[in-house]
């Protein structure tokens, strides 16, 4: 939850933010653009440490500098001060997200993994919901440096809880040694692997619709739905609603069946929710409910074929799962990082485009998907020969 806590607890103080440094909205949109591009490098080699030192220290050591940049984000006398810490929050928030995914393969079967990645994606959810909304009353009663200051806090428990509560689930005997150049033959085995490539932008390009609406929620609630700074959550408790309950759902299909019929479901559910999305802000101006309804289900189409892609994705390469799902989520946030950074503030004035836009990245992401499996069939003929 560290790094989605990040992201949107501060999103109602955008304005807020602006003012005290008489600075433009677009200058405030790369504080959220500068901390995602951060977070996205990093999560390229958090999973290759943490197969080489272990899972807890890695994620000890990222807590240790999320810490010290969120209260460093309370302090900021200048809006470059400000960018220097979101740029150090975002290279340290990625620690638990990144190798989270790995401890569960560590200690889990393939089945047994999708349901708790499922439901670690309920809990995940949770921050993104209650966000906003938290981050709106600090806004109000206390002003923009206590949703920073409340960061900190939040990683201080988060820190203390892995010292206290979370042991290693990678033996010593399992690591890789710490080598550059077989690291870096890894990540090229990595690289060069097409069904991996694709399944995982896949993932990301899928995730268009959270990014879009993310990246310009300050706009879509303010100036289209014209509801003042507390009511962020008509926007986040649809979407991370919907999150939560595919999720469930996710979990309960696991053992009942196949991935790729799972995959399919979710698909399916995206597909009707994009549609719907853009014939409503077609013909009727953006209000709540109507507005986010389409939003609630597209969610529920992610969340419930993304633990199955996920854990699809990570046996391609079981000996270095650490490696492979910093890969993963680092594709998906650069995808993230460059729609709500570069695309969102083209779009974020009109409810039609923002929903047009989800409709893109759906399509991209089921042609991506599709090239994926062929990929894999061809792949495995290649190796087999």
């Amino acid at each position: 939850m560290v790094g989605p806590l990040a992201i949107d607890t501060y999103l109602p103080s955008f304005l807020a933010i602006g003012e005290n440094f008489n600075v433009s909205q677009v200058l405030v949109q790369q504080t959220l653009s500068i901390y995602l591009f951060a977070f996205a490098f990093l999560m390229l080699f958090y999973g290759t440490l943490s197969d080489s030192f272990g899972r807890r220290p890695v994620i000890l050591w990222s807590l240790a500098v999320y810490i010290v940049a969120s209260f460093g984000a309370a302090m900021a006398p200048s809006f470059g001060w400000l960018l220097v810490c979101r740029a150090l929050q975002g290279l340290a928030a990625g620690g638990g997200a990144v190798v989270s995914r790995a401890i569960v393969r560590d200690r889990t079967s393939v089945v047994d993994a999708q349901k708790v990645l499922a439901y670690m994606m309920m809990v995940f959810s949770m921050a993104p919901a209650v966000a906003p909304a938290f981050g709106g009353w600090l806004h109000v009663a206390f002003g923009w440096r206590s949703v920073f200051i409340f960061l900190g806090l939040f990683g201080l428990l988060m820190f203390a809880t892995t010292v206290l509560a979370l042991p290693e689930s990678l033996p010593a005997e399992a690591r890789h040694r710490f080598h550059l150049g077989s690291i870096a033959k890894s990540y090229w085995k990595v690289l060069k692997h097409p069904r991996f490539l694709l399944l995982s932008f896949s993932m990301g390009v899928a995730s268009i619709g959270f990014s879009l609406y993310i990246g310009s929620a300050a706009q879509f609630v303010m100036n289209i739905l014209h509801l003042p700074e507390t009511a962020f959550g008509w926007m986040f408790i649809p979407l991370i609603g919907g999150t939560m309950v595919g999720s469930v759902v996710a979990a309960r299909f696991a053992a009942h069946f196949p991935a790729d019929r799972v995959i399919g479901y979710g698909y399916w559910i995206m597909a009707i929710a994009a549609v719907w999305n853009v014939a409503y802000n077609a013909f009727f101006p953006a209000s709540v409910p109507w507005a986010v309804l389409p939003l609630a289900l597209y969610s529920f189409g992610i969340s419930i074929s993304s633990p199955a892609l996920t854990i699809m994705v990570l046996e391609i390469f079981p000996e270095n799962r650490g490696l492979a799902a910093s890969m993963q989520s680092f594709i998906q946030m650069m995808v993230f990082a460059v729609i709500s950074g570069v695309v969102a503030p083209m779009v974020f004035q009109s409810a039609f485009e923002l929903a047009c836009g989800v409709v893109v990245g759906f399509v991209l992401s089921l042609i991506l998907m599709k090239v994926g499996g062929f990929a894999a069939d061809r792949f495995s003929i290649v190796e087999r020969t």
